[in-house]
């Protein structure tokens, strides 16, 4: 009778145990979207090279069997086949690649592409970094979703304790007016709900047009021209066309042209809300500072 009381609690553990196993993974996506998975994700696309960078960054890099257009970095990602990119994923050749996760971008993304794949019976998580936050959240999640929670986890630290050195770093400093430009023509900047504008904030920097309803509105230069910023911070032109900040020397009555405080910022490092955007984070906050030390040496 003991014999078998206790094969019947061996049994029960058993069970319990294996049940905790397969018991499927339910998690939120930042559309606000269920997306269970019954397994760990082995087979990703990224449909952004945002993603694709985060993805590595959660030490899932080698789960990745197709990704966006301009996904470069890092190195390996440029020998994992192409879908399509941000605009128009390639259906077919993405189901050929046989994924059992899709990862893509809530505001980048179409969504009669997104609808399309969801239709097919694949599992799409989307994203939207807004904040700094965002992207460690981000990492521990797609962790999760991959099963490298050992390696996503300590990636997160080590990006949140980035972020709480420059913020130690920065506190209390005057504020300083920035103008933030993502393209020149049309001229594209960002508002307040945008990543960028929270590493301005970061920095002590504060975004001229935080205010605009559209996430990235396009603007006039005479709007610029009237809130006359203490700073210009560009990073829509590559390396190679950095002249192109030349084109605000026709505004010399701009306090950032008069002083000498436009600057540039390479878009990989603060345009993509990844890890490296702390990269981009430690520029601006510089150059916001070099804004002040000017300031100060004239007074």
């Amino acid at each position: 009778m003991l014999a078998d009381w206790r094969l019947s609690a061996v049994l029960l553990l058993h069970f319990a145990a294996t049940a905790a196993v397969a018991a499927p993974l339910k998690l939120v996506d930042d559309a606000g979207r269920a997306v269970v998975l019954n397994l760990p994700a082995a087979r990703i696309v990224a449909l952004s090279p945002h993603v694709t960078e985060l993805v590595f960054a959660a030490g899932a890099g080698n789960k990745l069997v197709g990704v966006s257009s301009f996904s470069d970095y890092p190195a390996a990602a440029k020998r994992i086949p192409h879908v399509g990119d941000g605009g128009k994923a390639d259906a077919e050749r993405l189901l050929a690649l046989k994924p059992d996760l899709i990862i893509g971008w809530h505001s980048g993304n179409s969504g009669a592409d997104i609808a399309t794949l969801e239709r097919l019976g694949i599992p799409v998580f989307l994203t939207e970094p807004r904040r700094l936050d965002d992207i460690p959240r981000l990492l521990e999640t797609i962790g999760k979703l991959a099963g490298t929670e050992q390696l996503a986890t300590p990636a997160a630290a080590d990006f949140r304790s980035g972020v709480a050195e420059l913020k130690r770093r920065y506190a209390g400093r005057r504020p300083v007016r920035v103008f933030y430009e993502i393209w020149h023509e049309p001229l594209i900047t960002v508002n307040g709900e945008h990543l960028i504008s929270d590493v301005l904030g970061l920095c002590g920097g504060r975004n001229i047009f935080a205010g605009v309803s559209s996430l990235t509105p396009a603007v006039a230069v005479e709007s610029v021209l009237a809130e006359d910023p203490e700073a210009i911070i560009a990073s829509g032109a590559l390396s190679a066309e950095r002249g192109r900040l030349e084109g605000w020397q026709r505004y010399p009555r701009l306090a950032a042209v008069r002083r000498g405080h436009v600057f540039f910022i390479h878009p990989d490092l603060i345009q993509r809300q990844t890890p490296r955007i702390l990269l981009g984070a430690q520029q601006m906050c510089e150059q916001i500072e070099q804004v002040r030390k000017t300031e100060t040496r004239k007074n």
